[in-house]
């Protein structure tokens, strides 16, 4: 769902090159890592079994996917209300570039900052946006993740 006001989309212009955020935290937590496994098919012991990773793993607890982690940040990008409510579609239109830095333990908490890069009308009407996501560790000086997010938002129904 996008933001409660209707900034529209020339609004997203003039948030070029603006930080937004940071967003409230989120706790990552077993539960999550496990259902995440469960959807992706990726059980590797250092996400879900969590005796094995208090004694075997470098972190001392069993750890997030990273693409959990890049998951959260659709969740963000609404929760930073960039999107104007008037756009009929709100697609993921893909990552230019994702790095993930470091990792995020079971029951941690991640809050995001959001920086729009660029926002491109194109020919079909649709507009491409282009969003830099640095995705914090509570407590941490390294973030989990830096990327590069494009979102396409299908124009406004003439209707």
């Amino acid at each position: 769902m996008a933001g409660t006001e209707d900034h529209g989309f020339d609004h997203l212009n003039k948030l070029v090159d603006q930080e937004l955020g940071p967003t409230a935290w989120h706790t990552i937590t077993q539960a999550d890592i496990n259902a995440f496994a469960d959807t992706t098919g990726d059980a590797q012991w250092i996400h879900v079994d969590v005796e094995r990773a208090k004694a075997e793993s470098p972190y001392g607890s069993t750890i997030a996917h990273g693409f959990l982690t890049l998951s959260l940040i659709s969740k963000f990008l609404f929760e930073v209300d960039i999107f104007p409510r008037s756009a009929k579609q709100i697609i993921n239109y893909g990552l230019d570039r994702a790095r993930f830095i470091s990792p995020v333990r079971a029951g941690e908490r991640v809050r995001a900052r959001i920086r729009v890069q660029g926002v491109q009308e194109r020919a079909d009407g649709s507009t491409l946006v282009k969003c830099q996501a640095t995705v914090e560790i509570e407590n941490s000086s390294r973030p989990a993740l830096v990327a590069e997010v494009l979102n396409l938002l299908a124009p406004v129904s003439k209707e």
